[in-house]
């Protein structure tokens, strides 16, 4: 929700006024990437900023080559960004996200005319792309259920005349559809088949300047949520948290089994539905977790592994290909980070097996692998372990949750 309402207020014409920014490192990347592309970004303090936009296809094209460090979100949606814009861009990122493929985004940007001037092995970062100087909609099936493919192509229509259309088999987090929507484009959505979607984006819109609260990642607060079902006593409440029914598997999945966490009160901010959450200690059992509901926490896989780790039963979580292409081989690592911690687990396939006895022995040192998500959840595990847990790296978790550790810390969590 931040990387796009930077991205959708530098596309408006006038200013954008964004509160409950997230100012972690890969946000404010994204704000960078913005002013390099012309747009004036300001922060007003306290997670309030203004964004006076160039329009649809105004960007400026940027003097050095814009570093997203270690950010897939942003990287990849201002890809799309600048795709139908005539001008030459070069993406760049950390380590890790030189790891991870690009290709597949890009191979439908040049469909709409964009090109690949240079781009790194294997399809990865260093990229520099020539953005199109006659872009053209297109009608595009994603080979993958993947919300940063879907908003990079949607992206690259605004520029487009007439209609780019996305047509998901398995819907994806519709946060682009709903801000376009907000910043008053025209974009339909209708069921397609089972689970999909069919996206229409009529192209070159005008984009109004708009006021946007960030709601609470559902993303960031499935840690203290998890830290709550798992801690003694606990009992918390998580104020204002996105409930899109897009974005909460995990939510769901944590209830199946047996999770108290209650819903106190719900509201609309911004387009996107918001509650506050109360989350007490409970004992969990082992469920089946359908690979249908991926798409919905894709992210929360890591930190669900910790708490079928102390599920009793066996949990299995299906259909997880997508993890192999995070921040690391997500996939990999966490079966790495519970083994490391005496839990019993497996790979089968893409399949997830977790053999929950209702305990962690702890005592692992995880290798997070630059992967801010694996060492939240290897931080969350050994709050209720028996021996201490440690991470080898928690530099990371600043591109995501800057404030992880000073809010775990004052709910009593004991990190050293």
């Amino acid at each position: 929700m931040s990387h796009r309402a930077l991205i959708f207020g530098a596309l408006a014409v006038g200013e954008t006024r964004v509160t409950g920014l997230l100012e972690g490192e890969d946000v404010l990347n994204t704000a960078k990437a913005m002013r390099a592309l012309g747009a004036t970004v300001t922060s007003t303090g306290e997670g309030a900023w203004s964004i006076k936009g160039v329009g649809v296809g105004g960007f400026a094209e940027p003097k050095d080559a814009l570093d997203f460090g270690n950010s897939g979100t942003g990287c990849r949606l201002v890809m799309g960004a600048v795709a139908s814009c005539a001008i030459e861009t070069t993406f760049d990122g950390d380590a890790s996200l030189r790891k991870r493929p690009m290709k597949r985004v890009l191979d439908p940007l040049e469909r709409m005319g964009a090109k690949a001037l240079k781009i790194g092995e294997g399809g990865r970062l260093p990229l520099t792309m020539q953005g199109a100087r006659d872009p053209l909609p297109i009608i595009y099936e994603p080979p993958a259920a993947s919300a940063q493919l879907k908003s990079a192509v949607l992206l690259a229509g605004l520029g487009a005349p007439g209609e780019t259309i996305v047509i998901e088999k398995e819907a994806t987090r519709d946060h682009t559809e709903r801000m376009l929507r907000h910043f008053g484009a025209q974009v339909t959505v209708v069921p397609h088949g089972t689970h999909g979607r069919h996206i229409t984006l009529k192209g070159q819109p005008e984009l109004s300047p708009a006021t946007v609260q960030v709601p609470a990642d559902p993303s960031s607060a499935a840690f203290p949520m998890v830290a709550a079902l798992l801690v003694g006593q606990s009992d918390v409440m998580l104020e204002g948290v996105m409930t899109n029914e897009l974005r909460t598997g995990l939510f769901t999945t944590l209830r199946e089994m047996g999770a108290a966490i209650e819903t106190i009160a719900t509201r609309d901010e911004g387009g996107e539905e918001v509650a506050d959450l109360r989350i007490r200690a409970s004992s969990l059992k082992g469920v089946d977790v359908p690979a249908a509901r991926a798409p919905t926490m894709i992210d929360e896989y890591p930190i669900l592994a910790v708490a079928a780790s102390f599920a009793q039963g066996e949990t299995r979580m299906r259909g997880l290909h997508e993890l192999r292409v995070k921040e690391s081989d997500r996939l990999a690592a966490t079966a790495d980070m519970l083994r490391v911690n005496g839990i019993d687990v497996e790979i089968s396939g893409d399949d997830l097996i977790v053999h929950g006895r209702g305990r962690a022995q702890g005592g692992g040192l995880v290798a997070t692998h630059m992967d801010h998500r694996l060492a939240m959840s290897a931080l969350v595990m050994g709050l209720a372990s028996e021996k201490p847990v440690g991470v080898d790296d928690m530099s990371f978790i600043a591109t995501s949750f800057p404030d992880f550790v000073s809010m775990m810390r004052g709910l009593g969590a004991n990190y050293s």
